[in-house]
């Protein structure tokens, strides 16, 4: 199954250095997931002062309940308080995006 996960992150003045002190771990299981094909594109969210606000990840894994389980159970972003807020919605990815 496949998964668009938007993750908002907080608002406070302490978010963009929460994010920033999780980010090298972040990318490293980024990275591991994406060679695994589990995800297939990522991006940045940005605000209007083009600083990172969020994160959007197109994925996938065989349920929600894995997904949850095995990545966002150990996420760095969720672990450090970065993200405050998640949405996790099915998507279909085209079939010429998928490698």
């Amino acid at each position: 199954m496949q998964f668009i996960v938007t993750g908002y992150d907080g608002t406070d003045e302490g978010a963009l250095d929460r994010r920033m002190a999780a980010r090298q771990d972040h990318l490293e299981m980024a990275a591991s997931f994406y060679q695994s094909g589990q995800w297939l594109y990522a991006a940045a969210i940005l605000n209007d002062e083009a600083k990172m606000a969020g994160s959007m990840i197109v994925c996938e894994f065989p349920s929600k309940e894995a997904l949850e389980k095995e990545w966002l159970e150990k996420e760095p972003y969720i672990l450090a308080n970065v993200w405050e807020k998640i949405e996790i919605k099915r998507a279909q990815v085209a079939p010429f995006c998928v490698k």
